[in-house]
């Protein structure tokens, strides 16, 4: 399957970069321009992924964090120019899975996209199985359900 990645950047060439490069390494891309944006691509879309800008109209990136978290534990790796200490922990704590501030290089994130993904990947073998209606079998907890 492959893996869409939600951009949520208010600058377009920014996004264009991001896009590019990961296009590149084989991910779908999916792009928004503000935080309201972002939660209804998040909605109607299966993302594996969201590389999340902080500062963006409509809502700010620590209210889509917010959001996202209430029903979600899609990896959100923050990308953004604020490099407070303050920003970076707030994001942690709101639930990020990683925080890396601009200028950045673009090799780096891709390295940190396929770090995130690999650790949020289902190993081989730990997908549920369902056998009829009935009978489930779930191979992480060696149940039978």
């Amino acid at each position: 399957m492959l893996n869409k990645i939600l951009i949520v950047e208010d600058e377009p060439a920014l996004r264009n970069l991001l896009k590019t490069c990961l296009v590149k390494e084989g991910y779908q891309v999916l792009e928004a321009k503000d935080g309201q944006e972002a939660l209804d691509i998040f909605y109607e879309e299966n993302i594996s992924l969201v590389i999340l800008d902080i500062m963006l109209p409509k809502l700010d990136g620590f209210e889509v964090l917010r959001t996202l978290r209430l029903e979600s534990d899609v990896p959100v790796l923050i990308l953004t120019a604020r490099n407070t200490e303050y920003d970076e922990l707030q994001g942690l704590r709101l639930g990020a899975d990683d925080y890396i501030t601009k200028p950045f290089s673009p090799k780096e994130l891709v390295a940190r996209v396929r770090a995130v993904l690999r650790r949020y990947s289902p190993k081989p073998g730990s997908e549920k199985i369902h056998i009829g209606k009935a009978l489930l079998i779930d191979p992480a907890c060696r149940e039978v359900c």
